[in-house]
């Protein structure tokens, strides 16, 4: 047969194009089975050491694990075995971060991330907590099973796909992490850190009548209704970047910052079914994987439906048919920053009570992906380590300790959780609640026998008579020092309060025992919100009325702000156009629903108000510190009202600005903005327009992973401060939204294998897994899934079976 050239050309291309797809099919299959290598397992057998008989693990449509054992070793070694299925990247990342080990692995960037938590001295705080605990204890016991099971996923599966980008080690888990975690996130719920640098420059800097506006004191009634001396000025270069640091901590972990929450308990009184309720939503900053980890849990005398935490085997939120609790953020004051004075002669000592006293120092190294060895000297005064070290390499004048009730008390937080776990009485669960030293926490809790109650938990320091916490205090007198602690019993609590409900929403508490509480509460608006409808004796709640509430997106914080300056944006609005958008403010109710323009005009103006007023005293640096506090929020409405405030007059103009000259440039640079950021026409500015909510993952800063990796955007309702929290700092539009609920829980005691709940994303942290982001579009109108918890409705709704089975015992290392 004679082949002619031009059909020799035709089937080499052919040729080359049955090659090119039989490659494209082998790459496809090749990254199918990459892929389905790295999926959870949950269905079948797998073998796991150390059990002592056959665990069930039945899978609901959610991916959420019920979890049937004879023991609790078993039980908990089984949780740690299918916790590290979902979340085995997550657990690595907030294990990193609290040591001070993310460079490592993710490279320079996150050095002065890893620079903080050396300095707190977390790892070293860990070593130590671990050497003082009972091995034997049932709540250790528990620890080491669960983390033997995360540890035996580990080391017999495929390392999940972001060790292999970013090419992380596995390393076993051990009791250490968990304990330097409950660190990072007792110093997630800090405010202290990023408060007290920029209330203590305006303190320094300026005259005192600029602190004014900032609510500093307590308030001996409540919220609800029904001079320092002169001292060495300390490193405000190093502070500021301590305070952008610990914010930066939230865009980078896998367990993010905590920054509110709401909880309630309603008596049955007050409920159509004649039990009590149980309501919480966390507030959280999200991230993907989702912070909350869901599993039912079953053992011999033991059941609990937990939300848990990385590398945590205790649950923080739970319940189950008797009895269940949820938690907000106490805000009480934990922390010092603390100005000590350095020898001159011999800088490794500070002056204390008129004596030089030797500094602790101690030597670490930082490992940098790319990059050499980082060398750390670290030191610690009496009060604390040095915490301006971390962005200072030589101490120089007064550098900043800090004295922090986590590192200073005994904090028993595993034997706390692990008998809150088990406190179906007033009594079980206020003595677990008297254990948990920091941080700060509101546990409110309830149970099928008709009891609410409520306990402030903190191990509350004792400062001198007349110390404000608020500012930097000063290291070589007797302010700096703690007297004691004072009782648990003198801490804010009730127990069925006769008025029939508890409300928690990070405000400052009513403190029964009269001591005043330092602390940096949050606004009393969205508690008021709360309280305003729970006092409602017309009311009677049930599951329906009780998400309405959840998902409420109105308080009056708008109206505190705009009433006194209405008049005065009258006089200046005078565009047509404009002077439409001003009207609708005029006559807005204070709702953050998608469609509505005026909350995105709000959050604009408050903004522009800030920067207007305060950003030239503060300079741009503190400013932008100043915008990631909850004290701004409580400054805005009393600056706002006070026409005379020394804020309003520009510093950098001859000329003397006045309130009204102020809201001129506000109003203006207002508009200016949002055409510029959203369009021209005022019809574009509709809050979901300006308000979205991206769920991130740690490895999305490298493009195009973002692409692959983040569930979202999604148009977001709600708002800073209002019952559904879906907030931002305050900051020009758009507004990514950073936090909000972590999961929405409502349990009705009459019969609480009804409770729902719901995940911002999904319980896998595990890229393609059915369940990475399957609850991401319902979490955002508001939806709520059942979370069972009888047998009945578990076996009507497993959708598979995974058996854990004993097997011989693993060899003994080395």
């Amino acid at each position: 047969m004679n082949i002619t050239p031009g059909t020799a050309t035709r089937w080499a291309l052919m040729l080359l194009a049955a090659l090119l797809a039989l490659a494209l099919l082998l790459a496809a299959g090749g990254g199918f089975w990459y892929v389905m290598t790295k999926l959870p397992q949950r269905s079948g057998n797998v073998a796991l050491s150390g059990l002592s008989a056959p665990v069930s693990v039945r899978y609901d449509d959610r991916g959420v694990p019920h979890i049937t054992a004879d023991n609790e070793p078993d039980l908990y070694r089984a949780l740690g075995f299918v916790h590290a299925q979902d979340r085995l990247f997550q657990m690595e990342m907030v294990r990193r971060l609290a040591r001070g080990e993310l460079a490592e692995v993710l490279g320079p960037k996150l050095l002065k991330l890893d620079r903080l938590f050396r300095t707190l001295g977390l790892r070293d705080h860990a070593e130590k907590a671990v050497a003082r605990m009972n091995p034997q204890s049932p709540a250790v016991l528990a620890q080491l099973a669960y983390l033997d099971g995360i540890n035996q996923f580990q080391a017999t599966h495929p390392a999940p796909i972001e060790f292999d980008l970013a090419g992380i080690p596995k390393r076993a888990f051990t009791l250490q992490d968990t304990v330097a975690v409950s660190g990072y996130l007792a110093y997630s719920f800090a405010a202290a850190i990023k408060t007290e640098p920029v209330l203590s420059f305006i303190h320094d800097e300026l005259d005192a009548k600029y602190l004014e506006i900032f609510d500093l004191e307590w308030n001996p009634l409540g919220v609800l209704s029904p001079a320092r001396s002169a001292r060495l000025k300390p490193d405000w270069q190093a502070l500021s970047q301590l305070a952008q640091v610990s914010q930066q901590a939230m865009d980078v972990a896998a367990v993010p910052l905590f920054e509110g929450s709401n909880a309630w308990a309603v008596s049955g009184q007050r409920t159509s079914s004649g039990k009590p309720m149980l309501v919480g939503d966390p507030h959280i900053g999200f991230a993907l994987p989702a912070v909350w980890y869901e599993a039912h849990l079953k053992s011999p005398g033991f059941e609990l439906y937990g939300h848990f935490q990385a590398l945590n085997a205790l649950a923080l939120l739970g319940h189950n048919q008797n009895f269940g609790w949820s938690l907000t953020m106490f805000q009480n004051d934990d922390m010092d920053l603390i100005a000590e004075t350095v020898n001159p002669f011999k800088p490794t000592q500070v002056k204390i009570n008129g004596e030089w006293v030797e500094m602790e120092s101690r030597q670490e190294t930082i490992l940098v992906k790319g990059a050499k060895p980082v060398a750390l000297t670290l030191q610690r005064s009496p009060h604390g380590p040095i915490i301006s070290s971390a962005f200072r390499e030589s101490l120089g004048d007064a550098p900043v300790a800090l004295w922090w009730a986590f590192l200073e008390t005994e904090n028993p937080l595993l034997e706390a959780f692990y008998e809150l776990n088990r406190a179906d009485t007033l009594a079980k669960a206020r003595s677990a609640s008297s254990k948990i030293h920091a941080p700060g926490l509101n546990v409110v809790w309830a149970n099928a026998k008709g009891d609410i109650g409520w306990w402030a938990a903190a191990k509350l320091p004792i400062r001198p008579s007349g110390v404000n916490p608020a500012f930097i205090l000063d290291g070589e007198t007797a302010e700096s020092e703690k007297l004691g602690y004072y009782r648990f019993s003198d801490n804010p609590q009730e127990e069925n309060p006769q008025r029939g409900y508890i409300v928690s929403a990070n405000h400052q508490p009513l403190s029964p025992s009269g001591l005043p509480i330092a602390g940096y509460y949050n606004l009393p608006d969205r508690a008021q919100a709360l309280e305003d409808r729970l006092g409602n004796d017309q009311l009677q709640w049930n599951a329906l009325n009780t998400q309405s509430l959840q998902l409420s997106t109105q308080t009056g914080y708008f109206w505190r702000v705009l009433e006194p300056l209405l008049p005065v944006l009258s006089d200046v609005v005078r565009d047509p156009l404009e002077r439409s958008v001003f009207d609708s403010l005029t006559q807005w109710d204070g709702q953050y629903t998608l469609p509505n323009i005026p909350p995105t005009v709000f959050s604009q103006l408050l903004y522009e108000i800030a920067h207007a007023a305060m950003a030239d005293e503060l300079g741009e640096e503190q400013f932008k510190n100043l915008l990631a506090t909850r004290t701004l929020d409580l400054a805005l409405p009393r600056l706002a009202a006070d026409e005379n405030s020394p804020w309003w007059d520009q510093r950098s103009t001859p000329k003397f600005e006045t309130r009204k000259d102020i809201m001129r440039i506000a109003w203006n640079a207002s508009v200016a903005h949002l055409k510029k950021a959203l369009g021209k026409s005022p019809n574009d500015w509709g809050w979901g327009n300006a308000h979205t909510l991206t769920h991130v993952h740690p490895l999305a800063g490298q493009k195009p992973l973002d692409w692959l990796f983040n569930v979202g955007p999604f148009n977001a309702p709600g708002g800073r401060e209002v019952p559904n929290n879906l907030g931002t700092p305050i900051g020009p539009a758009p507004w990514a939204v950073k936090f909000g609920p972590s999961t929405r829980k409502v349990v009705d005691f009459a019969d609480a294998s009804l409770a729902r709940g719901i995940n911002p994303v999904g319980q896998s942290g595990v890229l393609f897994d059915p369940h990475y982001k399957d609850q991401a579009a319902a979490y955002i109108v508001g939806g709520y899934m059942p979370q069972f918890l009888s047998e009945q409705d578990v076996a009507a709704n497993t959708r598979s079976t995974l058996t854990l089975t004993p097997s011989t015992p693993r060899p003994a290392p080395g």
